[in-house]
């Protein structure tokens, strides 16, 4: 399952220069996500419901080519690494400029946590078999959890 979203960009996400504000690239990151899970049934209402949510340990960026104002932007998720039951996570998402080229790259860790118990937890099972349809990179890797 590939998962991508087309954007138009907005004035807001600009500086100075015209290109858009470094922040702007994790918060399409953060919004493909969030679209994601929503598409499968488990959207922010749905997360309350089962006591659960995600949580970042890392977010990584690495720029590559500039996105000027007024140039729309596809934006995708890649599972790269997980746990055996998905109670930790890796995500690449690429930002991709309308012409094709690679814009920037975002990698993340994290986990999903009880929200009560305010603890690492494992995701139910509908959303584990989400995770086992997702497309995995190449260098997929399992993540150990620790003892």
């Amino acid at each position: 399952m590939k998962f991508e979203v087309n954007f138009p960009t907005i004035w807001a996400n600009f500086d100075a220069n015209s290109h858009m504000r470094h922040t702007a690239y994790n918060d399409y990151a953060a919004e493909v996500r969030s679209r994601f899970f929503s598409s499968q049934g488990f959207s922010l209402t749905e997360f309350a419901k089962l006591n659960i949510g995600p949580i970042l340990f890392s977010e990584n960026t690495s720029f590559f080519r500039e996105i000027v104002l007024g140039e729309n932007i596809k934006a995708n998720l890649i599972l790269t690494g997980a746990s055996k039951k998905f109670e930790r996570f890796k995500f690449k998402h690429e930002i991709i400029k309308e012409n094709g080229v690679l814009a920037a790259e975002i990698k993340i860790y994290g986990a999903w946590i009880d929200l009560t118990k305010r603890k690492l937890t494992t995701p139910p099972q509908e959303m584990i078999d989400i995770f086992e349809k997702m497309d995995k990179t190449d260098d997929f890797e399992l993540i150990p959890l620790k003892k």
